[in-house]
C-alpha cells in the first residue's frame, strides 16, 4: 500500500510486484520477531497464571526464575538467527528493493495518444494525431516533430501510420505510409530540404516506458551493507578525521603565522604606501586562512556524521536482536500478574510496549545521527531500560504474588456492552 501509487497505471508484471513486496518484507522481519516473542510470551505466561499452574508450581518449590530459564535460552536462538538475517539477509534484500523501486519510478505509462492534442512524453519529438481508429489502432493525419538532432528541425507528415514497440521493448517505431519530410537548419536559414516517401519508418527512444532491471554495480547505502562492510567504512573514516583534523591545525599555521614577510614594520618611518600593501596582504592571508579553517571544519564535521550514521546501523543490527531476551523478561512477570492467556490481551499489551520500544529505536536514531548523544545510547536505551523494567518486575513477582486488575477499563466500555454477572457467577 505504501507504494501504490508508484506502482498503479505502469504495466508491471505481477512477479515484479511480488518481487518487490519479497524484499520489503525483510525489514519487516526484524521487527515482526522480537514482537511475536512478547505476545507468544504474554500468552503463555498468562494461561498457565490463569489455570492456577503457576501456583501450583510455586507451591512446590519452582520458582519463577526456573519458568523463564527455558524460554529465555529460547530467546537467545531466536536473537542470534535474527543477528544472522540481519548481517546476512536484510542488506541484500534492502539493496534489491531500493533498486527495484528505482527501476519502476523511471518506467513511465504506456504512451498515450490523444486526437487533436500534441504528445510529448517521447523524448525530443512532438506527436500530433487528427484521428485514430480504435479498432485497427490506425493514425490519421499526423504531424512529427523531430528535435533529436540539434541545430536542426525535421517536421514528418503523413496521411496513415501506426505505432508499436520492437521486441525488445526498448524502441517506438512508427510506421508512416504517403507523407512528405520537411528539414532546415537553424544556422543555415536559406537551405531547405523536402523528401516525399511512399513508406518511412522513425525509431524513437523508447526505454522509459519499458521496464528493465539494473544490473549489479548500483551503490550501496548504510542500511544496504553487512557488519563486516560497516565496520571497514569506519576504520576509513575514523582516519579522514585524525587526518582532516591534523590538516587544520597545519593549514592554519603555514597559511597565516609561518609567513615572515607579514611581520610589522620595524620603522614607523617606512612609507605609507608600503604600509598600505602590508595591510592588504594580511586581509588577503586572513581571509584565505579563515577559508581554509571553515572547509576543514565543514570536513570534519561531514566525517562525524557519517561516523554517527555508519554507527547507528551497526549498533542496530545487534540491539534489535537483543529486544527478544528484553521482551522475555518483560512479558513473563505480565504475563502472570494479568491472568489472562487470550490473545487480544496478549497483542494490547504487547502493541503498548513495542510502540515505547520503537519510539525509542527512532527518536535514537535521529538524535544520534545528528550529535545529540552517542550511537550506541541511542539504539540500546530501549533495551537497558525495558531490560530493568523486566528485571525488576520478575523480582517483585517472584517474590509475592500480583494481580493485575482491569477494572478501571470496564468503566469506560458503555453498560450495555458488558456482560451481566448472573448470582452463580457471583458467588
Amino acid at each position: 500500500m505504501k507504494f501504490a501509487d508508484k506502482l498503479v497505471g505502469k504495466g508491471i508484471e505481477t512477479w515484479i510486484i511480488v518481487q518487490l513486496i519479497i524484499y520489503n518484507l525483510s525489514w519487516m522481519v526484524v521487527l515482526v520477531v522480537p514482537m511475536a516473542v512478547l505476545v507468544a510470551t504474554l500468552m503463555a505466561y498468562g494461561n498457565l497464571s490463569q489455570n492456577n499452574e503457576v501456583t501450583i508450581m510455586k507451591s512446590s518449590g519452582i520458582s519463577l526464575y526456573k519458568m523463564m530459564l527455558a524460554p529465555f535460552l529460547a530467546s537467545i536462538v531466536v536473537a542470534y538467527l535474527l543477528l544472522l538475517f540481519n548481517n546476512d539477509v536484510l542488506p541484500d534484500a534492502n539493496h534489491m528493493a531500493k533498486i527495484l523501486m528505482t527501476d519502476i519510478s523511471r518506467k513511465k505509462p504506456t504512451l498515450s495518444l490523444e486526437p487533436g492534442f500534441f504528445s510529448q512524453e517521447v523524448p525530443n519529438y512532438a506527436i500530433l494525431v487528427r484521428k485514430i481508429d480504435e479498432k485497427n489502432n490506425d493514425l490519421f493525419d499526423l504531424t512529427i516533430y523531430d528535435y533529436s538532432q540539434p541545430g536542426k528541425i525535421n517536421v514528418v507528415t503523413a496521411k496513415q501510420g501506426k505505432i508499436f514497440f520492437s521486441k525488445d521493448q526498448t524502441k517506438l517505431l512508427m510506421d508512416l505510409k504517403v507523407g512528405e519530410i520537411h528539414e532546415s537548419e537553424a544556422s543555415r536559414t536559406n537551405l531547405y530540404r523536402k523528401l516525399i516517401f511512399n513508406r518511412h519508418i522513425i525509431t524513437m527512444d523508447a526505454e522509459q516506458f519499458s521496464f528493465q532491471q539494473s544490473g549489479p554495480g548500483v551503490p550501496r547505502g548504510e542500511r544496504e551493507l553487512s557488519t563486516q562492510d560497516m565496520l571497514v567504512i569506519l576504520d576509513s573514516l575514523y582516519e579522514m578525521r585524525e587526518e582532516t583534523r591534523k590538516n587544520l591545525a597545519k593549514d592554519s599555521y603555514r597559511y597565516f603565522f609561518a609567513d615572515s614577510n607579514l611581520a610589522p614594520p620595524v620603522s614607523p618611518k617606512v612609507n605609507i604606501y608600503q604600509n598600505k600593501v602590508l595591510y592588504a596582504r594580511v586581509v588577503d592571508k586572513v581571509k584565505t586562512t579563515k577559508n581554509v579553517v571553515l572547509s576543514n571544519l565543514q570536513r570534519v564535521e561531514w566525517t562525524l556524521r557519517e561516523i554517527e550514521k555508519y554507527e547507528v546501523e551497526v549498533y542496530k543490527k545487534y540491539a534489535i536482536p537483543a529486544a527478544c531476551m528484553v521482551f522475555i523478561l518483560i512479558g513473563a512477570p505480565l504475563g502472570v500478574m494479568v491472568r489472562k492467556g487470550g490473545f487480544g490481551v496478549a497483542a494490547s499489551i504487547s502493541l503498548l510496549f513495542f510502540l515505547i520500544y520503537w519510539a525509542f529505536l527512532i527518536g535514537g536514531e535521529k538524535l544520534s545521527e545528528r550529535g545529540f548523544f552517542s550511537p550506541f545510547i541511542g539504539m540500546w536505551a530501549a533495551n537497558i531500560i525495558l531490560g530493568i523494567s523486566g528485571i525488576l518486575l520478575t523480582l517483585k513477582t517472584n517474590r509475592e504474588t500480583i494481580t493485575i486488575q482491569f477494572t478501571m477499563l470496564k468503566k469506560l466500555i458503555p453498560k450495555q456492552w458488558r456482560s451481566e454477572e448472573t448470582p452463580e457467577n457471583a458467588n
